[in-house]
Parts: structure tokens; sequence; C-alpha cells
């Protein structure tokens, strides 16, 4: 049996190795373009950050050897064709067509073919696009390209066009390199297709802290050079930012051009496929980032470039090109990644997509701890969790925070897959010891907020309503509940609205509260003000707590 693979990333080679292990027999053969086969492409950022030291630590096994040709074919038996370029495929004669290094041509027969191509960057075409200066992250001539002008000590400067993923993880390298960073994202905040807004906020927060300057609501309209190299950027045709490199990070394209020149059956997400990842030729499987995703909250179509799914949907491949018959069922969404010492993670649906999808959704702002309070070295998280209201089903989940927040995540990703309700996860049977977690651990005190909400024993008010309010003059009472060192030590609302009373005397002075007015109740993160909440609604208060408290007050 014949198999070619076309693509030496992530789900091509896992696709190869997997068919292998399932049939000794089999003749693999691997096409890559590129002169670096299995190349871990998610940790370029940590190579110019200098937490990587060479690309081929990107390419290393768990015992230190590096996956080159020679790698494949010795230990695998697995024929790995660097720098050869996959041309056209004839379906109906089982041929790819390939041009070798040399730029002579040759044919390989195939009885299974798997088209694991890929995605490419994105390059705006705005003015000056192909400057000296100008790059994307995406191969390590990339990257060399950026250390070399480092290195060279013309880079000081630098814009990162895009707010996401990629440009969190490279504007924290630059920043390692002593390289002033400046992130320009045409969105009102950023990391928009990944988190809400207040979660958004606190990654934008920490990122001034830690110097990097952020610029929402903005387009580069221009890139400004001079003797034919970057000088600047010009930031909606007027402000002039002056930088010596400007990279695009506005996200990856599925490569599928093969697949629509050969007419399978592709949409704007990337090539079309089966559970079985299989293409509409049934000799024909693919996977990878130029394949769509099934959704499994909607069950829609999505693309999800991730070096994770790649590597599940390779495994699947191997198997179904070898007699097997396995599925892969869909992605949550699911992403994570720190910045600095910040940790990001998220799945599922945001409050946003939910809301214009249709769904009825009741959410919740939890802060906390990441292990016992009184724990050495506990640290703080906020988590989002997004649930269906009429059925309590999550819809979806954020934690942002300086504290383990990856197994949290990964606890609201289990759960998700089971379809289970904030109900069930009130309830999980989760690790507990004081090092480890908080008796109640932080997750389940969102899933009973959410249920609080649920059964009509809260109401909260957004920090950005609480804003408006302000700014809007209206006449309510913001009642701050902390002590008085708390109100000293930590951030205040200041306003000529805002009564103190603290928690420990409320019961007592409770009668100096207007009955007539709206009241929100304050506190440092929201779980004494529900309380307080409690008691004064059944003494017949109008009132509604801030959401998660004053760790989500940006103001």
């Amino acid at each position: 049996m014949d198999i070619v693979v076309i693509g030496g990333g992530a789900c091509g080679l896992k696709a190869a190795c997997r068919a292998r292990r399932r049939n000794e027999e089999a003749n693999i053969t691997v096409v890559d373009a590129s002169p670096y086969p299995s190349l871990g492409r998610c940790g370029l950022p940590y190579y110019i950050g200098g937490i990587v030291h060479t690309v081929d630590d990107l390419r290393k096994t768990l015992s230190g050897t590096v996956r080159d040709e020679d790698y494949f074919k010795k230990v695998k038996n697995i024929d790995v064709l660097t720098r050869t370029r996959a041309v056209k495929i004839d379906r109906e004669k089982r041929i790819v067509k390939i041009v070798k290094p040399d730029g002579s041509e040759d044919e390989l027969n195939y009885d299974y073919l798997v088209l694991a191509t890929g995605a490419r960057p994105i390059r705006l075409d705005i003015p000056n696009a192909d400057a000296d200066g100008v790059t994307t992250l995406f191969n390590p001539e990339d990257a060399e390209k950026i250390l070399d002008m480092w290195d060279e000590g013309i880079l000081e400067k630098a814009v990162i066009i895009g707010g996401g993923l990629i440009g969190m993880e490279t504007a924290e390298a630059l920043s390692n390199l002593d390289v002033e960073v400046t992130i320009v994202e045409i969105m009102d905040y950023i990391l928009p297709a990944l988190l809400d807004r207040e979660m958004a906020m606190l990654v934008e927060s920490y990122l001034r802290e830690k110097g990097i300057n952020v610029m929402t609501k903005s387009t580069v309209t221009e890139i400004l050079t001079k003797d034919g190299r970057v000088s600047g950027v010009k930031i909606n045709g007027t402000k002039e930012v002056p930088c010596d490199l400007v990279l695009m990070a506005v996200g990856v394209r599925p490569n599928v051009d093969l697949a629509v020149d050969c007419s399978l059956e592709v949409s704007k997400f990337g090539i079309k496929v089966d559970e079985y990842l299989r293409t509409s030729d049934e000799r024909i499987f693919a996977g990878g980032d130029c394949v769509e995703n099934k959704f499994l909250v909607t069950g829609d179509p999505i693309y999800t470039p991730m070096g994770s799914v790649a590597n599940k949907h390779g495994r699947v491949i191997g198997d179904n090109i070898t007699g097997g018959s396995s599925r892969f069922p869909g992605v949550l969404g699911t992403t994570i990644f720190k910045i600095f010492d910040l940790n990001v993670a998220r799945t599922g649906l945001t409050e946003k997509r939910a809301r214009e999808l249709g769904y009825d959704v009741v959410t919740c702002l939890v802060p906390g701890p990441d292990r016992a309070h009184y724990y050495p070295h506990q640290k703080p998280i906020r988590i989002k969790l997004i649930a269906d209201r009429k059925t309590g089903r999550i819809l979806g989940a954020q934690i942002v925070g300086w504290g383990v927040v990856d197994k949290r995540i990964d606890v609201v990703v289990s759960a998700m897959h089971m379809n289970a309700t904030v109900h069930d996860l009130a309830n999980f049977d989760l690790a507990y010891a004081p090092p480890y977690a908080p008796a109640i651990d932080t997750l389940i005190h969102a899933a009973n907020t959410v249920r609080n909400k649920m059964d009509g024993l809260l109401e909260t008010i957004s920090s950005f309503e609480l804003k408006e309010k302000l700014d809007k003059g209206e006449d309510f009472v913001i009642l701050d509940i902390r002590y008085e060192d708390e109100v000293r030590k930590f951030k205040r609302i200041e306003d000529s609205r805002v009564v103190h009373i603290p928690y420990n005397e409320l019961r007592e002075r409770y009668k100096e509260l207007p009955m007539d007015k709206e009241i929100v109740i304050i506190c440092q993160i929201g779980n004494r003000a529900y309380d307080v909440y409690r008691f004064l609604k059944s003494k017949g208060f109008n009132c509604k707590v801030l959401d998660g408290g004053l760790a989500f007050w940006f103001w």
C-alpha cells in the first residue's frame, strides 16, 4: 500500500507515524515544502525571547533527537522529502505531481493521500508592506530575520499589527529583548476572538503595567519607510508611530489551493471533512490547519488552527488509512497562553458570541485564589463562566490570572464535552488540599454564582454598566462595604454617590441607606457584597452587586 502525505507538520507526520505503527509494510512518503519537518511552530516566540535556544530544539523528541529526514527514515522507515513541493493531484490516476529541490519534476502514486498542508499567515495589503523590516512570525526564517535585526542593533521599537494570540506571545518575546513594543488592534479591545471585553481588559491593563503600548480601535493605514527600511507606521491615517520592525500578526488562512485545484469540497473554513477526516474523495483524508472543524457547542463549522488539534487529527487519519474507523468529534476552541507572568485560558463561546447566536445566557465574574487563601504563594485568578439561562448548560469559560488556570479550563472542557450543566460542575469531586486548591474551588464558586443568578438569588451590574450610570449622572448609591484599611490600600471609586459602611457594621447601620434609590454594592471580589445583597433584599431595598467586585473596575 502506498501512502502519500503532503505536509510535514504536526498532522502530517503524526498521521504517517501512526500509519507506520499500524502497518509495517506500507510505503509511506511525506512531501514537505520546508526544510524543517516536524517543527513546533508554536515555540517560535520563545525562540525569539531566548527561552528556547535553537530552532532544532523545536524539532527534538523527548529524548533529545532532532526529527529530521534521517531520523524518520532510520527510526520510522518513512521517506520525508524536504524542500519538495506538491503541485498537482490527479485523483483519477491517484498521482501527486511534485517539484524537487533541483527543480525537476516527479510523480508519486498513492492508495491513500493525506492533505496536511497547514496554513499561511495573512499579510495586509497596505502601502510599503514589502519594505525591509516588515515580517510575520510563521517560520524560522522570520524569527532569524528579527534576531538578526536585534543583533545588528537596529531593532529598538516594534509595532505588532494584531492583538490576538500571536501578537501577545510575540510582544513578550520582543520585550524580553528590551524592544519597545506597540500593539495595534482594530477592535475595541485586544483578543476579541478569544475573550469578552472585561477579561481582555484585565490582560490589557497588565500589558500596560509591563510597558507594552496598546492601541485599540486603531488601524495601520500605511507603513512609513526611509531608504527602503521601516521607519514607522501611520495609525488611522494621521498619527505616526516610529518603529524599526512591523510584525503582522492578524491570523492565518488554510492552505486549500491543492484541494481546490483537484475539485475537493472546500468551505471558507478549510477543506471539508467528515468525522473520519475523510474529504469528498474517499481516498483522500485531510487534517490540521487546512481543514474545517465541527464546533461542539453549536454543531457549526469553525476554523481552529491549533497544534493540539492537528496532532489529534493525525492520529485519527493514521488509523483510518490503515483499516481503522476512528472518529474526531470536534473542538471547543480551547486556547491557553501566557504573557509575562499572566496566564490566560478560554474555551467555548464568549458571552458576546453566544448572544449573537441567540442564546439567553447567564454569566458570572468570580475572582478568587488558586489555592487555599492562607497557603503561601497562593495567587489570584479571575473566572468568567457562561451558561444557558434555561438549562444551565455550560457554553464557555474564560480564566485570567497569575495562578493556576490550566487545570481549571481543562475541567470546564471536560464538562462541556459531556454537555454538563453548572449544576453538574458545582458538584464535581475535584482534588482538594490547601497547597492545590481552596476547599470550594474558585471554579465551583463560579458555578454556584451562576446557579444563584438562575434561581433569582443574585442580580449583578457590570463595571461597564456602572461606569455608564456614573457618567450619566444618575441618582443612585454605591455602597462600599470594605474595611477602612482596604479602602485606603486598594482601588476605589471616587464619587459623591459612594457611601462607606464596613461589612461588619452593615446590619446595625443599614437604615442609613435610602429605600427610594437603587443601591450598587461593592467589595473587593464580590463575595461579601453577595451576603449584604441578600440581607438588604430581605429588608426591601432595590440593590445589585458589582459583578466581580472592584477586581473588574478599570477606571
